[in-house]
């Protein structure tokens, strides 16, 4: 295809979605993972595979990172065969991971002090709204950098929101919100517990729910499965144990307490313990109707 050249480290739920998004809006896409199961994937869909991160650099316009954490970040670009260096000169990375700022803002100087431009753009949505081009991003870079990947930032986004120049600013708004959405879980999550505990259908109290005023939307896409036993993960219970804590290591940073924030993390910290950690985060609806919940 004669597209933008794009690459894309890391093709779990969310990267092969974004990634095939883009090849089928024509850009030239490659990628690389270093799971066979997710390339097998990739092959059945017919996406391009590079064999490392530097293989997958050569010659691109625009590197898409979303892998899971900093440490990861880091060792695609640049640990042994990182992309990094081996990028052209004022190419782009899209830095799509939850981390934490700090993090975002020291993968921003490297990536500047190679010749390489940096958008901080965490993601959310989930993979069926990636794979749709109407997940959410949250922008935050110098203005010619997007200008630069405009076309592709909007094939991947129908709600882009650009939050300034400063990087980590994405990373920032991400925390807030995933610290939000991970207590919004947690509640929804003991609510529907006790409703089955005092002898409800947890079912039918969701469809109250869902129509007055506790209702949420993850309560609504998680716990519908997690009522009927699906804990097939879209979203590891994991990422926001680690998505929570890391906003209350922000919240620290700032002198802020986030106590409500707390307890939920403690949940997913406890799910986690008690083996949930690779299912649904929906998981913790298992773990409070068990009684297993932070006492």
């Amino acid at each position: 295809m004669g597209g933008p050249k794009v690459g894309v480290i890391g093709i779990g739920n969310m990267g092969l979605a974004m990634a095939l998004r883009l090849q089928e809006r024509g850009f030239a896409v490659q990628a690389h993972d270093i799971d066979p199961q997710r390339e097998a994937l990739a092959r059945t869909a017919q996406l391009p595979l590079q064999a490392s991160p530097a293989a997958l650099a050569a010659n691109l316009d625009c590197l898409i990172v979303a892998v899971v954490d900093a440490a990861q970040s880091e060792d695609v670009l640049f640990g042994t065969d990182g992309a990094a260096p081996a990028l052209p000169a004022g190419a782009t990375v899209l830095l799509c991971p939850t981390i934490a700022p700090a993090d975002t803002e020291r993968l921003g100087a490297r990536l500047a002090a190679l010749g390489l431009a940096c958008i901080d753009a965490p993601m959310s949505g989930g993979p069926v709204r990636a794979r749709a081009g109407t997940m959410s991003l949250m922008v935050a870079c110098d203005e010619g950098a997007f200008e630069c990947n405009r076309a592709m930032i909007e094939t991947l986004s129908d709600a882009v929101f650009r939050l300034g120049a400063r990087l980590g600013d994405g990373a920032r708004v991400k925390l807030v919100n995933n610290l939000l959405a991970g207590i919004n879980l947690a509640g929804a999550a003991e609510a529907l517990a006790l409703a089955e505990r005092v002898g409800l259908d947890p079912a039918r109290t969701l469809d109250v729910i869902e129509r007055s005023s506790g209702q949420s939307w993850i309560a609504s896409d998680r716990l519908r499965r997690a009522i009927d036993g699906d804990l097939v993960p879209r979203a590891h219970t994991t990422l926001l144990n680690k998505d929570t804590h890391l906003a209350l290591a922000m919240a620290a940073q700032a002198g802020f307490e986030a106590s409500v924030g707390t307890h939920a993390a403690a949940l997913f910290a406890r799910a986690c313990a008690a083996g949930f950690g690779d299912l649904d985060d929906a998981s913790l609806f298992e773990l409070l109707r068990r009684g297993d919940g932070v006492r």
